[in-house]
């Protein structure tokens, strides 16, 4: 499975069509006197922007920032850009959202190469023919994937291999998991669970009294990265041949449970 996550999309399309705010803390959405912040560049995330926020804060907390007013019509067209890269790797595609989607690509290995392979020439075609950054998780499940692609950001590649599983998950923040936002990790350290580890080693009876018996079911299983769904497609599968193959990709150079980041 691999899972590919375009990186703060919508401030990374306004940094494409205005190259003047590249390298630069934008904020798509608000403004200095009021309003939300939709999405944020990682420019300014690293100064604490974030979406939700209001921007009167984002602006408290970087003074410098950009605020845009968003162009729907072309982040529809550049992520449908995106999800046609992905299709010439394989016709198993899952999109979730405007900004990412699940790939199988057990069918395609003898055309692309192993996973890891498949990962990087992703994101080299997507950079090429799209010009945005993109990360990608690659694993035995959903799950695992999707975290792995959430490590990677921004612009990284991350892939667990099945042997590297449990030591992979269990020291990062709960907050990684699929469905745990904040007010569940706010129940989940009320039983001293802060990292999947965490919540691996707690009796999954106490979990699902305090979340609900299937919330606590799922989030146990998923702790031992046990997920057995499988790529859903909305379409009529397509046909990938071997004239898609793309010779210029070369192999990530650093591997985190084998990662690169460039």
């Amino acid at each position: 499975m691999l899972h590919a996550d375009l990186d703060a999309f919508y401030a990374s399309v306004e940094q494409l069509l205005d190259p003047t705010l590249r390298g630069k803390p934008v904020a798509v959405g608000g403004s200095a006197r009021g309003g939300v912040v939709l999405a944020a560049s990682y420019e300014a995330k690293r100064c604490g922007v974030s979406g939700g926020m209001p921007g009167w804060r984002a602006r408290q907390l970087c003074p410098t920032l950009r605020f845009v007013g968003g162009n729907f019509s072309q982040y529809q067209r550049l992520a449908d850009a995106v999800m046609q890269v992905l299709y010439k790797f394989t016709p198993v595609v899952e999109r979730i959202s405007i900004d990412e989607a699940f790939l199988d690509v057990s069918g395609s290995t003898h055309l692309f190469g192993p996973p890891a392979v498949i990962g990087a020439r992703i994101r080299q075609r997507v950079r090429a023919e799209v010009g945005l950054p993109i990360s990608v998780g690659a694993a035995r499940t959903k799950h695992l994937a999707k975290v792995a692609s959430q490590v990677a950001k921004p612009n990284g590649l991350v892939v667990v291999e099945p042997e590297a599983e449990r030591a992979f998950l269990e020291p990062l923040p709960v907050g990684l998991m699929w469905g745990v936002g904040p007010v569940r990790q706010q129940q989940l350290a009320s039983l001293g669970v802060h990292t999947v580890g965490d919540l691996a080693r707690t009796n999954s009876s106490a979990v699902e009294h305090l979340v609900g018996r299937a919330a606590g079911a799922r989030l146990s299983a998923l702790a031992v990265n046990q997920d057995p769904r499988r790529i859903v497609t909305s379409v009529r599968a397509r046909s990938v041949g071997a004239q898609s193959r793309w010779a210029g990709a070369s192999r990530p150079r650093r591997w985190y449970a084998r990662s690169s980041r460039t």
